[in-house]
């Protein structure tokens, strides 16, 4: 009772809302009667008034509520571990070079906080067959918790795994429902990783701790649980910010095959190899906010719309915010927004990737998920691009009961595993799928986005003019 106290008192003033959703929608008076079922429309609908129509908090308070951890129960395996930072700082180096490698010539170096190479926490996570929803967790060690998991993992796709929540909100363990449904869907294991959160920990530490990751997978220091994994069994994957990180770190990954280049680590120098493949859900590719859909798809998704906040989302002065020197985006510099390892919209080449699979919904996000698997298909990637019509961001992960959510996650992780056990066969292809009847229309790839490059790239710095123009927030100085 004293838990659901305050979600008692949060939902109260939701009420009247609430019964206005209902009426609307069963008299058929709601325009999205047609495409959701009540249910969907009430949880949407609340979503977007906590999200658009509450008073703005403190990013600080925001954000320690989104870390709360509510323990480990039913059906999964979860073992914690923290990977220890190597011994060179090699890594951190070959991140900067290619950092200075992708910008634009003439752009001044540097422009970053250069974050400190750290150890790097994180949940290996599997299917636990003999539980029940509300087994409790096994007090044992950690190694022997990632033992038994192994006991029960048959196939050998590892997903590293990157969680959303806008690069400041969220963790591994707020996204244990997925990473369980995928570890259960492809009989395999999820790494789902703890990277840094901003706004204490701007680009690229994340990326860094992505990166970190994806090498102790690949060459494990002694003392690991793990033994070294092939590549070809890693599949990057994750939702929102965590599918604009998956991304990125493949960006970074192909760039460092661009120039030859190697990494010391742990003693030993290393090659860099590409995983299996990448599929990501809702991915956030422009953290500009410059598509059209992110106003044009309002309607259909619970994020805050562009006209909605012109400049970006206001947050009241805290111990994390702003920051000191003071900067407009949360995630990342100024200069540094339109940086294909933050806004992998603006990337000019997927050239070499593996294989891609992409999901978005009818969403804000919509327009840069198009446009990226459009530019990468043409650039000679395989590249499964699905829409599900009339859906919110991240709609599987929030409307889980939802026959496409089911079919969104039988889709996402038969690709994770096809990529993994039978490469050769994976084709590219792109669908549109209807909310009710689940029906689907094919998609041309070659003309899924109707942007254009240099449009793209206008829209991005014209959006980081009227950021950086945002007048002060008086009470900043408070």
């Amino acid at each position: 009772m004293e838990a659901s106290l305050p979600m008692l008192k949060a939902m109260l003033p939701k009420v009247p809302l609430m019964g206005k959703t209902a009426i609307y929608h069963t008299l058929g008076f709601s325009e999205h009667s047609k495409h959701w079922d009540l249910r969907t429309e009430l949880i949407i609908n609340v979503l977007r008034s906590f999200i658009v129509d509450s008073p703005p908090e403190p990013v600080s308070r925001v954000q320690k509520l989104s870390l709360r951890d509510h323990g480990i129960k039913g059906r999964i395996w979860v073992s914690k571990v923290t990977m220890p930072r190597p011994e060179e700082d090699d890594i951190r180096q070959a991140l900067f070079k290619v950092i200075e490698a992708l910008k634009e010539p003439g752009e001044a170096p540097g422009g970053f906080a250069e974050p400190d190479l750290l150890p790097v926490e994180a949940e290996w996570t599997g299917y636990r067959v003999g539980a029940t929803k509300q087994s409790p967790e096994v007090r044992i060690p950690e190694q022997q918790k990632y033992t038994e998991m192994m006991k029960e993992v048959t196939s050998p796709t590892t997903v590293l795994y990157f969680h959303g929540g806008a690069y400041y909100l969220m963790d591994p363990a707020s996204h244990r429902p997925t990473t369980k449904k995928l570890a259960k869907l492809t009989k395999g294991r999820c790494f789902s990783v703890r990277y840094r959160l901003a706004p204490q920990n701007p680009f690229p530490a994340a990326l860094l701790d992505a990166l970190v990751s994806y090498l102790t997978l690949l060459y494990p220091p002694p003392g690991s649980f793990h033994e070294p994994i092939s590549p070809q069994h890693i599949v990057f994957s994750g939702d929102s910010a965590g599918g604009n990180l998956s991304l990125v770190l493949l960006q970074t990954l192909l760039q460092l095959r661009r120039e030859n280049l190697r990494i010391h680590w742990n003693g030993e120098e290393r090659d860099v190899p590409l995983p299996a493949g990448v599929a990501v859900c809702s991915p956030w590719g422009d953290i500009t906010h410059s598509s059209p859909s992110c106003d044009n798809n309002r309607t259909y998704d619970y994020l805050p719309a562009r006209s909605v906040h012109p400049t970006g989302m206001e947050f009241p002065p805290c111990s994390i915010w702003p920051t000191t020197p003071a900067r407009k985006n949360l995630y990342a510099e100024d200069a540094l927004l339109c940086h294909p390892l933050v806004s992998p919209l603006i990337a000019k080449s997927w050239e070499g990737s593996p294989p891609l699979w992409i999901e978005t919904g009818q969403e804000l996000l919509t327009d840069e998920d198009k446009y990226i698997a459009m530019k990468a298909s043409s650039q000679g990637v395989k590249v499964v691009f699905e829409e599900y019509e009339a859906m919110p961001h991240c709609f599987a992960m929030v409307l889980e009961s939802l026959p496409a959510s089911k079919k969104c996650f039988n889709s996402w992780a038969g690709f994770i595993s096809q990529v993994v056990e039978r490469p050769g066969t994976v084709k590219t292809s792109g669908r549109v799928i209807k909310p009710k009847t689940l029906g689907e229309v094919t998609l041309d790839m070659g003309s899924l986005s109707e942007m254009k490059e240099g449009e793209v790239i206008e829209r991005m710095r014209e959006r980081v003019t009227m950021m950086s123009m945002k007048q002060p927030d008086p009470m900043s100085k408070l």
